[in-house]
């Protein structure tokens, strides 16, 4: 099969294969110690809102109980790996105590001589804790607590099958893509020191661990990837010819008792295909796993984009690249990389030349190839061969100025502090609505995968150990039936399926022309009333009149409900306060009080000022990708000045409070003030009835209740304007006053009840 892999390099080249050569699988593992904002490791235990770690897909433990992995799912681009990276990040940022951090370095943080703070991680599995027991006993608690990344790739099949076709060979396809892996594999061998250089971030090690690593002094460009690092302690030969050999000289060395798995084979790359060496054989090689990659201190995520794409690219690369073993050995490779490693971070490399070679033909074949790739990527890498002082090792050095525990604590602060900037956002995924944000949070926090099958749509998939869900806007599911949503959608069967049931609602008459509800303004001209469209959402199309309203205004507001629907209600308007109820699966979850968009007057700053101040806070925003939304001042709104004697630019006194909607909905500047202890049982008995009636299992219901001390049976005790099929959620987890009640988990609970 080399003959084959010999002529890839034109076999790539082909023009059947180029439209497909940068489609792969990619996926990430980051370590990370957990530490307290004085720089020292933490004493606690994973944290339990994490749900099951034995389970859990994206955040587990590794050596030690402080040391976080996180593992993003498969992905196809290196776009979505790093919005996964971000939203992994957020998570565990905003479940740590608030006096921990994550550390942003590879090399661990200080700790005493007797490494009691170092804790082997408490796991399920009583075999998983007595194998890093053999760690811990056979290479130190010191050189495991060393973290890094791990970069996961594969060809995508597509690509696959285009080369095998194109390569007309006679062998198995499981064959030629196994020997594909391989080449890989051996060139990446060949050239780890060019990783090792352009990656090295770890110059600088605590007194602790270099007393027990090995003495050596002073700095170096990465000691993770040096004799002194995360390595085994003698050379183990394992062949990469042919995945036979190299599943035989592993089980060659576990037989001699140099290792006792596969997984303690340190080599910085390895061959997956399954869980065992059995499976790998058996299924062949599904991807390769790097894991020379030291944590980047610069990042937030350890790692940039920048860095992951010219990793893809690299990989790319070393399929079409020659082998030549004469001039560039697997065991050179392993030698040059060891040496670059000890290298003083501030010095040329006396690979300098070779380093900038590589490099130069990398870049000539990514623009023979036309691909895809930000100049800058490589540009950055020869630019650390040119100045050595621009490289991650010699920048840190700069950095911290021999105090590497204050620096690191410092950017652990930072970002964690970013993190919690906007915690109702969920960082990699800020342009799908607020809602859904918060369920994927929770979801990823309790180990429920997760799958965006359609962003604009806001629809997701979730598995938790085999049982699938799917859900829309947060809180459409499987629970409700088809008809339910239909129901609710239209006003008009709401309320008469309502009345029907015994509930109250507003009295009201339905038109389908507009000429016909113009023939209606005598008999509500006096009195209050409300317009709204038979189907809508968000308050569009509605317009409130507490006390009657002029014939042109009447008429105005009909048109703008005739523009949502082409039937319209004109509703009596039911005095009191209103207020939506979250009702789940039966029961009132919470209940919010929305008051109008509104500003209150401080006797210096115009009524649109007050507005502009107001929308600064960072509640606020738009397309419901906040909590609360922006106050306008539209049409509506200075209509509604206007009938107060009031216009933008009036100057309110001190403390007076005036109003810009009439309608409370948080969706036109509205205010959400959770009330949910202050609302009688009763009255939420009733509401929550009233769902049932509906048969909706998730449903918001706004109702005006005159006064909650009156009895709910009480003539006119309250009235049901309207039903939700699509209740917001983020207004009840991040209200502008009172309780949070975070109904994404109630959601996730009602989907999972088998949830830990």
């Amino acid at each position: 099969m080399k003959w084959i892999m010999s002529e890839l390099a034109e076999i790539i080249m082909d023009s059947r294969v180029l439209p497909y050569l940068w489609q792969h699988n990619l996926g990430l593992e980051k370590e990370s110690q957990r530490v307290t904002t004085h720089g020292q490791l933490a004493q606690t235990n994973h944290p339990s809102l994490l749900g099951k770690r034995r389970y859990h897909p994206y955040l587990q433990t590794d050596f030690s109980e402080s040391q976080v992995e996180l593992i993003t799912p498969v992905t196809k681009s290196v776009s979505e790996l790093m919005r996964w990276l971000a939203a992994l990040h957020d998570v565990i940022y905003r479940t740590l105590p608030e006096n921990e951090l994550l550390s942003p370095l590879s090399m661990p943080p200080s700790f005493s001589d007797d490494l009691t703070e170092i804790k082997i991680a408490r796991l399920e599995k009583y075999c998983d804790v007595l194998y890093r027991r053999y760690l811990a006993k056979t290479y130190g608690k010191a050189q495991q607590m060393i973290c890094g990344i791990h970069f996961n790739f594969s060809f995508d099949d597509e690509l696959l099958d285009k080369l095998y076709t194109v390569s007309q060979t006679t062998d198995s396809f499981k064959t030629f893509k196994n020997d594909l892996y391989l080449k890989v594999a051996r060139n990446y061998l060949r050239y780890q020191w060019l990783i090792t250089y352009l990656m090295g971030a770890s110059p600088v090690a605590n007194a602790n661990y270099t007393s027990r690593a090995g003495d050596f002094q002073g700095t170096m460009r990465s000691i993770r990837n040096s004799i002194y690092g995360y390595t085994n302690h003698e050379k183990l030969n394992v062949s990469y010819d042919n995945l036979a050999d190299y599943v035989h000289d592993l089980e060659k060395l576990i037989q001699q008792q140099k290792i006792i798995c596969e997984k303690e084979y340190y080599a910085p790359v390895r061959l997956k295909g399954g869980a065992s060496l059995t499976e790998l054989l058996e299924n062949g090689i599904e991807y390769i796993e790097l894991r020379n990659i030291d944590l980047n201190p610069f990042s937030a995520y350890g790692v940039t984009n920048e860095q992951i794409s010219f990793l893809q690219a690299l990989m790319v690369y070393l399929a079409y690249l020659p082998e030549n073993d004469e001039l560039n050995t697997m065991e050179q490779g392993n030698k040059i990389s060891k040496i670059i490693a000890a290298e003083k971070p501030n010095e040329v490399s006396q690979y300098q030349m070779l380093g900038l070679q590589f490099l130069a033909g990398f870049e000539e074949w990514i623009q023979r190839i036309n691909a895809d790739i930000d100049d800058q990527v490589i540009q950055q890498a020869k630019l650390y061969f040119e100045e050595p002082k621009e490289t991650l090792s010699a920048r840190w050095l700069q950095q911290i100025h021999f105090d590497q525990t204050k620096i690191s604590v410092q950017f652990a602060l930072e970002n964690k502090q970013e993190a919690l900037l906007k915690p109702y956002q969920l960082a990699g995924f800020t342009t799908m609505e607020l809602s859904t944000q918060i369920l994927m949070f929770d979801a990823i926090q309790k180990g429920i995968q997760v799958k965006v099958l359609d962003e604009s749509e806001q629809f997701i998939q979730l598995q938790y150990k085999g049982h699938i869900e799917y859900v829309k806007n947060a809180n459409m599911t499987s629970k409700d039936n088809y008809i339910v949503p239909l129901m609710m959608e239209n006003k008009l069967v709401t309320k008469k399926v309502l009345q029907t049931a015994g509930y109250q609602v507003p009295k009201g008459i339905e038109c389908n022309a507009i000429e016909e509800a113009k023939k209606y303004y005598p008999k509500f001209a006096q009195s209050g009333f409300v317009i709204k469209p038979k189907s809508t959402n968000f308050g569009l199309g509605i317009t409130i009149f507490k006390s009657g309203a002029k014939e042109p205004e009447y008429q105005l507001a009909l048109e703008r409900a005739f523009q949502q629907d082409k039937t319209v209600l004109i509703e009596e308007y039911v005095p009191g306060t209103e207020y939506r109820f979250f009702v789940l699966d039966g029961e009132v979850k919470s209940v919010i009080l929305r008051e109008p968009a509104n500003v209150i007057g401080d006797g210096k700053h115009t009524i649109a000022q007050l507005v502009a101040l107001k929308n600064e806070s960072p509640l606020r925003g738009s397309h419901y990708q906040t909590p609360l939304e922006f106050i306008k001042l539209g049409e509506i709104e200075q209509s509604l000045l206007a009938q107060q004697g009031l216009t933008v630019a009036d100057i309110l006194p001190k403390n007076q409070k005036i109003f810009l909607r009439v309608n409370s909905n948080v969706s036109t500047g509205g205010d959400s003030i959770d009330v949910t202890d202050q609302i009688p049982f009763e009255y939420q008995k009733v509401i929550a009835a009233a769902s049932d009636a509906l048969g909706a299992k998730v449903c918001g219901l706004d109702v005006i209740i005159t006064d909650p001390k009156q009895k709910v049976t009480a003539p006119g005790a309250y009235s049901i304007i309207e039903a939700n099929f699509n209740p917001a959620m983020h207004m009840h987890a991040y209200p502008y006053k009172g309780a949070s009640h975070r109904l994404t988990m109630d959601i996730l609970k009602m989907l999972y009840p088998e949830l830990e």
